[in-house]
């Protein structure tokens, strides 16, 4: 059984706090690490420690806000250079907008081009939201031709359809890219197991996806992505009880857990 490429999603909103956490990725066995840039236009404030009503014998965890930064913070080609200097796993380069969730403070015609600088800078992989508008993403893909790999994104805020829309929609972002990856909230086992549904089905399927749920459950799919056939699954270096809340696994979680499953040897 042919396994995942193991993505680890650095943490951190500095060039150095992500580059630490690239090294620890690297030496935890990941394939992959993620950069987030618009997290680099961003800094970690934690907020009141959260109250866990159902065990009290749970430590308490601080939660974490983002605030912005000014565009001007960041000096984009010394970032790009310390990062393609400094890590040694390929990269996927992504900069989210806050339409879907991220960090990035410009206008989206300044967001293209932080996008082709990082294609210019010849990363591995480039993330590009399927929301993009055509003559852009069409520009993008052009550059990218040859040098890096593109990775089609969809961050729903909607909860996840039944399974068979869910397979139009990805067979449908199947050509804006290399590969499809896909997310949706889920909050329990039903979107779980629709998202499940939706990989199964695609599983013989020459698209490349990697699908899966922020929420509660939303772990299932990375956790079974060897037999669902996906083409990647993303990870941390987190740790901690709240990660099964999120949907996050850590990526020596996943590596044992993908060996208990028989999945691996």
């Amino acid at each position: 059984m042919e396994l995942p490429l193991v993505c680890v999603v650095l943490s951190g909103c500095t060039v150095d706090e992500m580059l630490k956490d690239a090294a620890l990725a690297t030496a935890a066995g990941a394939d992959l690490v993620e950069v987030r840039l618009d997290r680099l236009w961003a800094r970690e404030v934690e907020t009141e420690d959260t109250e866990e009503e159902v065990d009290s014998r749970r430590p308490t965890r601080k939660e974490i806000e983002y605030v912005g930064q000014p565009l001007e913070s960041v000096d984009l080609d010394i970032a790009l250079s310390s990062f393609k200097q400094g890590i040694e796993l390929p990269v996927i380069i992504t900069c989210r907008p806050e339409r879907q969730g991220g960090h990035y403070p410009g206008d989206e015609s300044s967001r293209i081009d932080v996008l082709r600088v990082a294609i210019e800078s010849e990363v591995s992989w480039i993330d590009l939201e399927v929301d993009i508008a055509s003559p852009d993403r069409e520009s993008l893909i052009e550059s990218a031709s040859g040098k890096t790999q593109v990775i089609a994104s969809h961050h729903s805020e909607e909860r996840p359809p039944p399974a068979d829309e869910i397979v139009d929609e990805i067979k449908e972002y199947a050509n804006y890219g290399d590969m499809v990856k896909i997310c949706y909230p889920i909050s329990g086992a039903e979107g779980a197991l629709r998202i499940f549904e939706a990989a199964w089905e695609l599983k013989d399927s020459e698209v490349n996806m990697a699908i899966m749920g922020i929420g509660s459950g939303g772990d299932w799919a990375r956790i079974h992505a060897p037999i669902l056939n996906q083409k990647m699954a993303y990870s941390t270096m987190e740790v901690g009880w709240h990660l099964s809340h999120s949907g996050k696994i850590n990526v020596s979680d996943l590596s044992t857990a993908w060996k208990l499953l028989g999945y691996s040897s």
